[in-house]
C-alpha cells in the first residue's frame, strides 16, 4: 500500500500568527498534525518541536510492520509511534525547564504510520483524523476535551457541544504536567481510502457534514485542502486551519516520477506552512 500526501496550513482570519505545524515523511510513511498552545512565540515553538521529535524518533529507530502476538498487543510501528510522541513529551518539556520564558506551552498531536496494509493512529488533545470510505466520513479519533467527556456521560448533546464556551478546553496535551496518555488505535487501509489530519481550526468552523461535501475526488489533493481551508475561513476562521490528505492506493503502474512529483509539491508546501 502507498501513500499520496498533500497538507496546507492558514493562519485564519482571526489570529496574527500560526501555531499550527504538521509534518510529512514519504519515506516512512509517517504524517503529524500539531496545534500549538501558549500564546505568541510559544505554541508555535511546541508545534515545531513535537513534529521534529516525533520525525526523528521514528527515523532512528527502524522500520517494520510485525505481527501481533495476540489480540491485545500493539504491532511494532504503532509502538514506535507511541514511543516518539512519548519522546516529544519529553522534548517540549525540556524545552520549557531550559527556558521559563516558554512556561505554559504545548500542544496536541494527531498522527498516522501506515506499515503494509495497517495504520498506527495515535493522538493526544483535539486534533483530530477522519477516514473517507466508500462515500460515508468516519471519525477516527476521540477528541481529549472536557465538552467532550461531557458529551460521553450524557450530560451535553452534540449541537450543545458545538458551541459551548468551554469547547475547546482540552484534558490533555503535550508539555503538560506529568506522564503523557497517548491513545493508538490500528485500522485497515484500502485502496481508495482518503484520510484526513486537521487541527481543530477546521472542525470547529465546519460540520463533520460540511467537511464531506468538501471531499470532492475528481479533485487534486492540493485543491482538496484549499477549498477545506477556504471553506473554513468563509465561516469566519477563527482559528488557525491545518489538513493534512492522505489518498491510499496499491496501484503499481504509477510512475516513480509521478510520485516525486507529488512529494516534491508536498515538502515545499508544508515548508510553506511553517512559515505562515
Amino acid at each position: 500500500m502507498q501513500i499520496r500526501a498533500c497538507g496546507l496550513s492558514d493562519v485564519g482570519r482571526a489570529r496574527s500568527h500560526n501555531e499550527d505545524c504538521f509534518g510529512i515523511d514519504p519515506e516512512h510513511q509517517v504524517y503529524v498534525v500539531a496545534d500549538g498552545m501558549g500564546g505568541h512565540g510559544h505554541g508555535e515553538v511546541a508545534s515545531r518541536l513535537a513534529v521534529e521529535a516525533i520525525r526523528e524518533s521514528l527515523r532512528e529507530s527502524g522500520s517494520g510492520a510485525g505481527r501481533r502476538e495476540d489480540a491485545e498487543e500493539l504491532r511494532p510501528h504503532s509502538r514506535r509511534l507511541k514511543a516518539a510522541i512519548g519522546k516529544a513529551h519529553g522534548r517540549v518539556v525540556g524545552a520549557v525547564q531550559q527556558d521559563s520564558a516558554l512556561a505554559g506551552m504545548g500542544t496536541t498531536v494527531v498522527s498516522f504510520m501506515l506499515a503494509e496494509t495497517v495504520a498506527a493512529v495515535a493522538h493526544v488533545g483535539d486534533s483530530r483524523l477522519y477516514r473517507f470510505r466508500d462515500g460515508e466520513l468516519e471519525l477516527i479519533t476521540e477528541d481529549h476535551t472536557w465538552v467532550n467527556e461531557q458529551v460521553v456521560a450524557g450530560y451535553l448533546s452534540e449541537d450543545q457541544a458545538r458551541s459551548h464556551p468551554l469547547k475547546s478546553v482540552v484534558t490533555r496535551a503535550i508539555g503538560g504536567d506529568g506522564e503523557i496518555e497517548v491513545d493508538v488505535r490500528e485500522i485497515d487501509v484500502r485502496s481508495g481510502d482518503l484520510f484526513l489530519l486537521c487541527s481543530d481550526g477546521l472542525t470547529t468552523m465546519l460540520s463533520d457534514e460540511e467537511i464531506l461535501s468538501n471531499l470532492d475526488m475528481e479533485q487534486s489533493l492540493e485543491r482538496v485542502c484549499s477549498d477545506l481551508v477556504q471553506a473554513a475561513n468563509t465561516r469566519g476562521g477563527l482559528d488557525n486551519i491545518t489538513v493534512v490528505l492522505l489518498a491510499a492506493y496499491d496501484d503499481e503502474q504509477d510512475t516513480l516520477e509521478e510520485l516525486e512529483d507529488n512529494t516534491t509539491t508536498v515538502l515545499r508546501r508544508e515548508v510553506l506552512a511553517r512559515e505562515s
